[in-house]
């Protein structure tokens, strides 16, 4: 019998642990679309997860007068001083948001998401959230009103903490740069294909990586087409998984 109940036991553990796997959620975020043929309006949203700066991107939207909605860590916050002083100085171009205080993902139980530990309890997800909140604060300008997690993963509870401490959560609706992965073709296809409503994610702490020109190459041919380009705050963006409502 003893045998028997260890081997259940372990059964029910490895079937709670399946089922935590099984709920993480990536949210999807879109803006309710216009409905004019030929243009629209999209969302531009970037993370600025940690490292430096790409200074292709920052320029590009300041010199073409692109709106963005940049996610920043109080990791990112501290080394990238000069930059947050260009943003903070077109304050109708760009709105920080919150990234999180150390950029882990907002998960309640211990795991690994694309090979980043997760926050892992209710505590370290609060921590998480309300350290980056504090780092905003602490760089000045408007109190965050968006929090994205790392990874863009969240487990439901998370969630519900989250929307709790009073932050809609940014999901999107176009993966332009694939974690800033991508080559520079592949991310200027993705972002140049977006539409009317869409929400897209891509990277601004990367300038090494190939993605960054791609980012660039597709919102310049976005802006081409006659697609207008808004913040978060400044659009009524509609979440599912309870993320915005």
């Amino acid at each position: 019998m003893g045998l028997l109940r260890n081997s259940l036991c372990a059964m029910a553990l490895f079937a709670a642990s399946a089922g935590n796997a099984a709920t993480l959620l990536e949210p999807t975020l879109h803006l309710k679309p216009q409905g004019v043929e030929g243009g629209g309006r999209v969302a531009l949203t970037l993370d600025a997860c940690g490292g430096t700066t790409d200074t292709r991107i920052l320029s590009a939207l300041v010199d073409n007068r692109i709106p963005a909605t940049i996610f920043v860590t109080g990791i990112w916050l501290k080394r990238n001083a000069d930059a947050v002083e260009i943003m903070r100085a077109h304050p109708d171009l760009f709105e920080l948001e919150n990234h999180g205080g150390r950029h882990v993902p907002a998960v309640d139980t211990p795991r690994k998401i694309f090979g980043i530990r997760s926050a892992g309890s209710p505590d370290a997800v609060q921590a998480e959230v309300e350290s980056g909140a504090a780092a905003l604060a602490g760089a000045g300008g408007p109190a965050a009103k968006w929090f994205r997690g790392a990874t863009a993963e969240y487990s439901p509870s998370a969630i519900a903490m989250i929307r709790r401490l009073g932050f809609k959560i940014a999901g999107f609706s176009v993966n332009g740069d694939g974690g800033s992965l991508l080559g520079a073709k592949e991310t200027a296809r993705r972002i140049g294909a977006a539409k009317d409503g869409d929400v897209i994610i891509a990277h601004i702490n990367q300038p090494t990586h190939a993605a960054g020109e791609g980012v660039v190459q597709g919102l310049l041919a976005l802006k081409q087409k006659g697609m207008t380009f808004v913040r978060l705050d400044d659009a009524e963006g509609v979440g599912n998984d309870g993320t915005t409502d």
